[in-house]
């Protein structure tokens, strides 16, 4: 018999605390939500927010202070924004840290090794460096070890993610060199609930928009990330771009690769890479696109080898989904392997 998991979800009313949610109430009876937390909200039904759960849940958002969400739960999720979850989970984490509870942030604040880094890219003080070396990055497609023993996890960012998918397989090949030239498109889901002037969508659904060009936030943990997994490249140049759809992310990545290799020689580095990550699917068909992984964890990848003989790599996946609380729900599932969440493997909608 599967273990009850009590859940509690900080942050709740966003669209990444309410995929949480989402995701969570597709395991059944194996997971009970006991906390989705609001300042604002408290007291209102979680399915005045997030409407997809009306008549699923009379859950309701609430307001508890620490004691109470360290009594009541198994497992603590963050879906707070940066700069301000580490204030509110460093405490927590102190609690946590010697006992079988768990902390999965979704926030940048526990991604980056190095203070001064993190610092810089996200223009804040880190109010507690030393857990920096503690969390672990949860990619589980590098990482799926240490994530099954880890007590605080460091969900990656979106844009992150896909490059990270699209330069692991030639990192640890050891023939990833240059800097990698980066080009992602995300969807308005991406900028959060709270419309703001240049993400509210009616003001980007009729066009594209490069936005923090050569300095994204998301560029310094992937740096760390292929360097952890054997590669010496220091930078990436990256150009985000803000298209006109909700849901989604696809990335074009470009990378000098030191030996020379066919395209059939990176499509089997690729497969062999991932030939036990289940939620990657690496194409040769047909080329990726979001609409056939919305609403989904899995990620869709092609890499070729250019005529000049450099890597070029597709790569689509839900930047809410595998790009944000479906990785961070996925690395659950690592460390509680009996416990199964079908939101994960839902085929989404075509088109």
């Amino acid at each position: 018999m599967t273990q009850l998991i009590r859940v509690s979800v900080l942050g709740a009313t966003g669209y990444g605390g309410g995929e949480i949610l989402r995701l969570l109430h597709t395991a059944g009876d194996a997971i009970r939500i006991v906390h989705a937390t609001s300042r604002s909200k408290a007291g209102t039904p979680v399915s005045k927010m997030h409407r997809n759960l009306s008549q699923i849940t009379d859950l309701q958002f609430s307001n508890p202070a620490a004691e109470q969400i360290l009594a009541d739960s198994d497992v603590i999720f963050g879906a707070l924004p940066h700069g301000g979850a580490a204030d509110v989970l460093a405490p927590l984490y102190d609690a946590v840290k010697s006992t079988d509870k768990i902390i999965i942030d979704l926030s940048g604040d526990f991604r980056l090794r190095d203070a001064d880094v993190y610092k810089e890219w996200y223009d804040h003080t880190h109010p507690r460096p030393e857990l920096l070396q503690e969390a672990v990055y949860g990619c589980p497609e590098f990482n799926r070890e240490r994530i099954r023993t880890a007590k605080l996890i460091a969900s990656p960012g979106c844009f992150a993610t896909s490059i990270n998918l699209s330069l692991l397989p030639v990192a640890v090949e050891g023939i990833l060199s240059g800097v990698p030239q980066v080009v992602a498109m995300t969807g308005s889901s991406g900028s959060g609930a709270d419309a703001k002037e240049g993400t509210h969508h009616p003001t980007r659904a009729q066009t594209l928009r490069p936005y923090k060009v050569l300095d994204h936030q998301h560029v310094p943990e992937c740096v760390q990330l292929v360097q952890l997994a054997g590669s010496r490249i220091d930078s990436i140049s990256f150009t985000p771009i803000s298209a006109p759809i909700v849901r989604g992310i696809l990335a074009v990545v470009v990378a000098d690769i030191s030996t020379a290799y066919k395209t059939k020689d990176v499509q089997d580095i690729y497969r062999k890479y991932f030939a036990d990550s289940r939620y990657i699917k690496v194409l040769t068909d047909r080329e990726p696109e979001c609409a056939s992984i919305a609403g989904t964890n899995f990620v869709e990848i092609r890499p070729r080898v250019t005529p000049e003989g450099r890597l070029h790599v597709l790569c689509a996946l839900d930047n809410l989904v595998k790009g944000g609380a479906g990785q961070a729900v996925e690395c659950l599932g690592i460390m509680k392997p009996s416990l199964k969440i079908p939101g994960l493997d839902w085929p989404g909608t075509w088109p």
